[in-house]
Parts: C-alpha cells; structure tokens; sequence
C-alpha cells in the first residue's frame, strides 16, 4: 500500500516521523511491507524541519511513480508557504486518483490552497483553525478535534494526533490488534477518538494564570464539588455576580458555567482513565452529582457517553495509567 507525504518547508518533524514511524511498525507487526512511504517535496534537495533535524526526500513531487493509495501534507511550524502551481495541480490530480488524501496539522492550508477543503469537515491545530476557516470559507472548519474522517478525506490536529490519525489508517486497512500493538511500541494509547477536545480546559486557561480570575479558576479545579454557582464563584472575585460574568467571559472565552462544566469534566475523564469507580460515585466525585447530569454533559462536550469514554481509555485500573513495560 503506497503512501505519499508531502512535506513544505519548515515541516514539523513530530508529525513526519509520528507518521513514518507508525506505518513502520505497523509493518514490523504483518511481518512484510504492507506500507511503502514515499517523502515527496517541491524539489529533491534536503529540507531543514523547523526543530533542526534534516530530511531527504524521497524525490520531488513531479518525479514521483505511479498512483498512490494514499496522500498526506505535512504540517509546518506555523502556516505553509503556499506552493507553486504546478504542485497544486498535482496535488489535486493524485489526490482524485487516490483512495484517501488529508492533512496533519496546518497541512490543512495546503489543501485549502488546492481547493481540496470544498464541502469537507476538516480540522487542524486548534491555534490556526480560526486563520483556516477564515482563508476557506467553503470548508467547514471544527478546530476542536484531534483528527476528522470526511469521505476519502482526513485530517488531524498537531503534533502527536499525527499518531492519532495513522493509527486510525492501520486499524482500518490491518484491524485493531495491528494498531493496539503499534500504540503499545510507541507507548501511546489507542487510541483517542477523533472527536476529542485538542485540549484541556485547564491547559487553555495556563496562557492567562496571572489573570485576575485565577483563584477563581483553581477554586473549580480543586473544589469541583463545592458550590460553584456565579454568586460563589463571584464572592470569590470580589466582583458582582453581573461584572464577574461579563469579566469572565471576556478573559477566559466562555461562560463561568461552561467553565465549571468543562472542569467537571476533566476530573470525571481522569477517574475514568485510572479508576474502577462505578458511574454514579465518578459523578458524584466530580461534582456533577448524578450519573445522568454527568451523561448529559458528557455527550454535549465530549461527544461520548462516559461508559464510552471509559471503554476507550481504559488504563490500569488502579488509580494509575500503565507503566511502560505494560506498554511495551
């Protein structure tokens, strides 16, 4: 099965080689090359990803052989120069021709470039999902997700959902024990579903922890069973409950409700991954006080059930994730 993957000038090299490394593998497991790689580029001359490390491209776009079964850009560190026209008329050819095409990261601007985002679902790194919707208004641009299948179409966010969306590839062209053991040998789990949150709530709020707002933002955190109403949560600002609201939405991006949901959330997700709670004391530890409050958020933010969630991540059990020897 050939896979072409075009690399642009200061492509992040976590994404390449997450890539490269999990078709590696993956092979490694059938005992034969059921993957053949191929790093294409505008021209054949090594290129300099932005962390140092060097490539050598296989060769350049035009001189590549045949048809492949499927094709990936790269992303850069930041946005991709847009590429010359005669690469974009190729990108589109190999593309039609191809099983599945897609993008990692701000690869996604390439395609937009092609015209390939047209009436697609696509996602990438959440930082530039604003710039991309506004670039291609004609794709529809979830800048929340880890990676999204559209048709013969995928796309994935940054860095490590590089190896989110080839395991997704392995499972669906060799099965799931193909892909758990290559999640397994690269110590990651399989695997997180595409329509996961790129990110925390508290690793979004870590930009602004010298706002005002930051006792605020820890009290939820470490009181998620408390009394978190505006009026609490406004005392604690010494703010009125109408200014703390306005205040609040303004810095943090979202409503002090939705916060406190989003961070329930978060502590219920660590004690699924780690724990063998039953449902009902999870939601009551996190704070949401009954199992179907608890289900009713989960499915609005998460896009899963929690039982579901707990199905895919399942750790250890024991309060802990696995060790690396029951990884690997």
């Amino acid at each position: 099965m050939r896979i072409v993957i075009f690399v642009p000038a200061d492509v992040h090299s976590l994404e390449l080689t997450g890539l490269t490394d999990v078709f590696a593998e993956a092979n490694a497991r059938a005992g034969k090359t059921f993957y053949e790689v191929a790093i294409v580029a505008e021209d054949d001359r090594t290129i300099r990803c932005a962390s140092g490390l060097r490539v050598l491209p296989d060769c350049a776009f035009d001189a590549y052989p045949g048809d492949p079964d499927t094709v990936l850009v790269a992303g850069s560190v930041g946005v991709p120069l847009r590429p010359r026209g005669e690469m974009l008329d190729w990108l589109v050819d190999i593309a039609a021709r191809a099983r599945r095409y897609g993008s990692v990261c701000t690869g996604a601007f390439v395609l937009g470039e092609a015209g390939l985002l047209k009436g697609r679902r696509v996602t990438t790194h959440w930082q530039y999902a604003t710039l991309l919707a506004e670039r291609f208004p004609e794709g529809r641009v979830e800048g929340d997700r880890v990676f999204i299948r559209d048709g013969a179409m995928i796309s994935s966010a940054g860095s490590s959902a590089a190896i989110d969306l080839g395991l997704s590839l392995v499972e669906e062209d060799l099965g799931r024990e193909v892909a758990l053991y290559v999640a397994r040998r690269l110590v990651v789990f399989l695997k997180r579903p595409g329509d996961q949150s790129q990110f925390s709530v508290h690793l979004a709020v870590q930009a602004i922890d010298r706002s005002r707002l930051h006792a605020v933002q820890q009290f939820v955190l470490n009181h998620p069973t408390a009394d978190l109403s505006v009026t609490a949560l406004a005392k604690i600002a010494a703010m009125s409950p109408r200014n703390f609201t306005r205040v609040f939405s303004q810095e943090i991006g979202i409503s002090p409700s939705e916060y406190v949901d989003l961070t329930r959330i978060d502590v219920a997700r660590f004690l699924l991954e780690g724990s063998r709670l039953p449902i009902a004391s999870i939601a009551e530890r996190s704070g949401f006080g009954s199992a179907r409050a608890m289900r009713r958020a989960f499915v609005a933010h998460v896009g899963v059930t929690p039982s579901d969630y707990r199905d895919r991540f399942r750790t250890s059990g024991d309060g802990a994730r696995c060790s690396l020897s029951e990884n690997g």
